[in-house]
């Protein structure tokens, strides 16, 4: 099954000047591999490619079913600096959260279907 990561995750988005951190919070620690295995740097640096990411640097939280993106040079500038309608970057947080990730059969059980959401696929 491959499902949107919110579906299996949370997210949350803060700034300091022209860094934004994404974090990333499995909704069940039994999502946590999932997550380490599909969310990579790579994947989220493709993700975020229209931004033109300076850097993208993953740190992982195991004890917490947690990981923090922080992505240089995604906010055209900061606060101060930009014209950009999204100058803290508050919603790259749900652009990670629409990645897709495949579930294995055994933790299906675990993805959330609160959403009615388009992006499952079989």
């Amino acid at each position: 099954m491959k499902v949107a990561l919110h579906r299996i995750a949370h997210g949350r988005t803060g700034d300091k000047g022209d860094r934004s951190n994404v974090s990333l919070i499995a909704y069940r620690p039994e999502l946590w591999d999932v997550l380490v295995a599909q969310v990579t740097e790579a994947r989220v640096a493709e993700l975020f490619a229209h931004r033109k990411p300076t850097a993208v640097k993953r740190y992982l939280l195991p004890k917490l079913g947690a990981m923090n993106f922080v992505l240089d040079g995604v906010l055209d500038g900061g606060v101060n600096g930009s014209l950009n309608l999204d100058t803290h970057g508050k919603t790259l947080a749900f652009l990670l959260l629409e990645l897709p990730v495949e579930i294995p059969a055994a933790l299906e059980k675990y993805v959330s279907h609160r959403v009615d959401d388009a992006t499952t696929t079989k």
